[in-house]
């Protein structure tokens, strides 16, 4: 019993260290989903199905010779430790994740409207803002016919953007993140997204074209 209590203080001495660290935004992980994110709403959509796993699969290790105890807990140590840190430091989060059905169906909203969109860019009478959405840049340059539908289209993809940044925080359960990620995703809409002599706001929302 005396040999499994440094065994046991080692691991709350390391669980007590885990919970102190800070889990913060993954910025670059941010830019590389903001630019696949991008890149299907302006060109073509796609993905992958994701693999699953075979529930006849036989279990990696047999049970019929348990380990001896300090061996079991070193283990169990081990083991929680690799869920706990790469989750609590930034640079060791590889991706965020953009396959909940959410964000993949407002993704696909956005890029079937890209193609209306697009005429109104190129024309300059619509651009991108600082805070990442949509504005209506010279409202008397629309014909007035048109005037009703770009409205309506301003409307309806500024409502899928905000959409798709507060599910892209709540999805990667971490609500706190969805400034982060409207910030990001401002910035590579404008670096990626838009194309030469489309406007876009600047960071103190003067309108300059690309």
């Amino acid at each position: 019993m005396k040999r499994l209590l440094p065994l046991k203080l080692m691991m709350l001495a390391l669980l007590a260290a885990c919970v102190t660290v800070n889990v913060y935004f993954p910025a670059a992980a941010a830019e590389q989903a903001a630019d696949r994110i991008i890149d299907t709403v302006t060109s073509q959509p796609g993905g992958t199905k994701p693999r699953e796993e075979d529930p006849n699969k036989t279990p990696p290790h047999s049970q019929l010779t348990p380990p001896r105890e300090p061996a079991v807990l070193l283990a169990a140590a081990g083991a929680f430790l690799n869920l706990i840190i790469p989750a609590a430091q930034a640079q060791g989060t590889p991706n965020l994740d953009i396959s909940d059905p959410q964000i993949r169906a407002v993704t696909a909203s956005m890029q079937q409207r890209f193609a209306d969109l697009k005429k109104y860019f190129d024309s300059g009478v619509i651009g991108l803002t600082a805070d990442g959405q949509v504005a209506v840049r010279e409202p008397g340059a629309i014909p007035l016919a048109e005037r009703a539908v770009v409205t309506r289209l301003v409307t309806e993809d500024n409502r899928d953007r905000a959409t798709l940044y507060a599910e892209l925080a709540r999805a990667n359960k971490h609500p706190e993140w969805e400034a982060d990620i409207r910030r990001t995703f401002a910035r590579r809409w404008v670096e990626r997204g838009a194309q030469p002599g489309w406007y876009y706001q600047d960071s103190s929302g003067r309108w300059v074209q690309k």
